[in-house]
């Protein structure tokens, strides 16, 4: 994977920082971090890398807590913001699909919330996941981040009014399912999809799998609307919620948490 032209503009002026601190993005950041929590030892020596770590939102937050965290980051614009917040995470410019700076078995936990949603086969999404088991510690965790399927048909198909040209170039097929390329930017994935990619890795226990936003991102004005009050009983009910299989597929963002065997 090369950071291709689009993505690099793309990422020069798409903030993820901002997009994690407004409400809707609030919903996944906080969810995520609770179950990371969840799973991280006491030990503050415990290894973190932190793939496709974007501007540093989560590589940051667990540094300033004391964890020993490395980031790797694609595109070099992205890096630099994630250098200029942060001393204290160990930076570098890399690839998901080849991790050959880190031996194997170097880290307790890896976080892989980036590079799914830009890579467009099943190998390629293999590969990074391979990578990531790979640089992890027998019994150590991964979670892996997607983008989902029936959000990208109900927000750019349906809402943006963009589903008849997908249908007729094939960007989705009959069954509606998305078959994204480069030039798309984006990849969006169905729960037996990100099945196949952990059955094909081999290797990994499923621990669990949330729905890191469930319904926000569909709700951006409604929940910037709400008072504090409501948007915390908001996060209260999402948080009770994030892990029924029902909710799952139609999430904006899902995550998998497997553990290394």
């Amino acid at each position: 994977m090369k950071p291709t032209t689009e993505l690099i503009k793309h990422y020069n002026k798409f903030n993820e920082d901002k997009r994690l601190l407004r409400r809707h993005g609030q919903v996944e950041y906080i969810t995520t971090m609770q179950y990371i929590h969840q799973y991280l030892p006491e030990d503050k020596k415990t290894a973190i890398i932190d793939i496709g770590a974007g501007t540093g939102r989560y590589s940051i937050a667990l540094a300033e807590e004391g964890y020993d965290v490395t980031a790797v980051e694609l595109v070099n614009y992205n890096l630099g913001i994630l250098k200029k917040h942060s001393g204290k995470v160990k930076a570098f410019q890399g690839n998901a699909l080849k991790l050959k700076r880190f031996a194997e078995a170097s880290f307790d936990v890896t976080l892989l919330f980036g590079p799914m949603y830009h890579l467009y086969t099943i190998e390629d999404k293999v590969q990074a996941l391979s990578e990531a088991k790979r640089v992890t510690k027998r019994g150590g965790f991964i979670f892996v981040a997607y983008l989902m399927n029936e959000y990208g048909v109900l927000t750019y198909g349906f809402k943006e009014g963009h589903v008849m040209e997908c249908l007729a170039d094939g960007r989705l097929d009959g069954n509606f399912h998305c078959h994204s390329e480069e030039k798309d930017l984006y990849d969006y994935m169905r729960l037996e999809d990100i099945d196949e990619v952990v059955r094909l890795t081999g290797g990994l226990k499923r621990e669990k799998m949330i729905a890191a936003d469930g319904p926000a991102d569909y709700m951006r004005s409604v929940l910037n609307a709400m008072d504090e009050e409501q948007f915390q009983t908001f996060l209260r009910y999402h948080l009770s919620t994030c892990e029924r299989p029902e909710l799952l597929g139609a999430s904006a963002h899902t995550v998998d948490i497997l553990r290394k065997e």
